[in-house]
């Protein structure tokens, strides 16, 4: 029997409504499970302190195009979970993955507010990276892991002392992954300086020119009137650019913003300024090779502020489609510092 060709149009409708549902149950189902995260890790107890203004003794939230939504200040039980240097958020902000500077996968689950404020952090685990043939990181020397970005090819970490982009399977189910391998990176990026190298790494989103490749940026140079060195890593070669240095600040990491921004997080941690945050935004379409990006200043901070040797950032949408950046600092193991946990919505 012969359709009519308004009955068939409606069946056509049906089917791509179905295959569309489809489709996004597969998605929501693989999202579900990518939160299973080092099953076969080792749990730790945390406790949390709340950190409830941002400018120590004042009350204001705003900050620019920041709102301080709220942060945490963790007290682990076990050293491993210090030195945290790479972070990703992950379900919209409800769990996350982080890596230490010594070679360890962090994650845990984040109690938040509807506005995304932070409550607490629980169910706290780790493990410790592995190489392609089982070994642990810290056994071959590179395990200076300091960067973590999450791609549509797998999850990629940086080690500064080898200068190396390290890429794993994703999810990390278990923990016990073992390395897929490392990334190739030109004799340029080999030779950075062991103290000032890789620092930063960040995947584009899906809908940029630039995906499929990965940002890297140099932590430091050897002063303000020299550029941050930095580079477009594809599958193709590597193309370079450069980020303008100024006041001391060194690059610490990077993530994009979801129309393709580029977010840097900037730290100063010296004798003459004593602590200091900066974030600066790039404009998706500057980034191009040869460029030098000067960008906008979305915050900066000092000791007067909840700041510590901040290290890690990251960037999410929640369901009401915000921009909620979440930033994460290094104590490197010692009792003089601390890991703040903060979070802060962007208002484009």
């Amino acid at each position: 029997m012969t359709q009519a060709p308004g009955k068939r149009r409606n069946i056509r409708g049906c089917l791509a409504a179905a295959v569309m549902f489809l489709c996004t149950l597969v998605t929501w189902q693989d999202h579900a499970l990518a939160q299973q995260l080092l099953s076969q890790g080792e749990p730790v107890k945390v406790r949390t302190k709340d950190i409830e203004t941002f400018r120590i003794g004042h009350q204001d939230t705003e900050f620019g195009k920041l709102t301080f939504l709220g942060g945490l200040e963790l007290l682990a039980s076990d050293r491993k979970i210090g030195g945290l240097s790479g972070l990703i958020s992950l379900d919209g902000g409800d769990r996350f993955l982080a890596v230490t500077d010594n070679g360890h996968w962090v994650t845990g689950s984040i109690e938040q507010a509807p506005d995304g404020r932070p409550l607490d952090i629980k169910d706290v685990s780790y493990a410790q990276l592995l190489g392609h043939d089982g070994k642990t990181l810290t056994a071959r020397w590179g395990h200076d892991t300091e960067a973590l970005t999450l791609s549509e090819t797998g999850l990629y970490v940086t080690a500064e002392t080898r200068n190396a982009i390290y890429h794993y399977p994703w999810p990390l189910a278990t923990g016990k992954e073992h390395m897929i391998g490392e990334v190739a990176l030109v004799d340029e990026i080999r030779g950075l300086p062991r103290n000032a190298g890789l620092e930063s790494l960040a995947a584009p989103p899906a809908n940029s020119p630039l995906a499929g490749k990965l940002i890297a940026i140099a932590e430091s140079s050897p002063s303000d009137f020299q550029d941050l060195k930095s580079y477009i890593v594809g599958p193709d070669g590597t193309e370079r650019f450069s980020i303008n240095r100024e006041d001391r600040f060194d690059a610490t990491d990077a993530a994009f913003l979801p129309n393709g921004d580029l977010v840097l997080m900037e730290r100063r941690f010296n004798l003459r300024d004593l602590i200091g945050l900066r974030l600066r935004r790039f404009e998706a379409a500057s980034i191009l090779p040869g460029a030098k990006l000067e960008g906008e200043i979305l915050l900066e901070a000092d000791y007067g502020y909840q700041i510590d040797n901040m290290e890690a950032l990251s960037i999410h949408q929640n369901d009401k489609g915000e921009t909620i950046l979440t930033l994460l600092s290094d104590n490197n193991r010692s009792l003089l510092q601390r890991t703040v946990f903060l979070r802060f919505r962007l208002d484009d």
